[in-house]
């Protein structure tokens, strides 16, 4: 099939809500290393890993504010770069 055509009397418009992803917020949450400016994620899962990412960036340093599927993450006050063996271990 080389192309859909679609035949309707209507335009569509308005949003969708894309759910969450923990394969995509776990990298995004590390990257909130990189800049010391208030990082805001809309979305964000509520899962056991992403929280354990979590407890990690804040035993780092970086203030950690959760508000519903919301975060907020600021790293300008990062105190160390050693990540905790029991947040990290397998």
């Amino acid at each position: 099939m080389q192309q859909l055509k679609i035949n309707g009397g209507h335009r569509l418009v308005g949003e969708i809500r894309a759910s969450g992803a923990k394969n995509a917020a776990l990298p995004i949450l590390a990257a909130s290393l990189l800049t010391a400016d208030d990082l805001v994620l809309h979305n964000v899962p509520d899962l056991a890993d992403v929280r354990t990412m979590l407890k990690l960036l804040a035993g780092m340093g970086v203030k950690v504010q959760r508000e519903g599927t919301d975060v907020i993450l600021n790293a300008s006050t990062v105190t160390s770069t050693i990540a905790p063996y029991d947040l990290v271990k397998t």
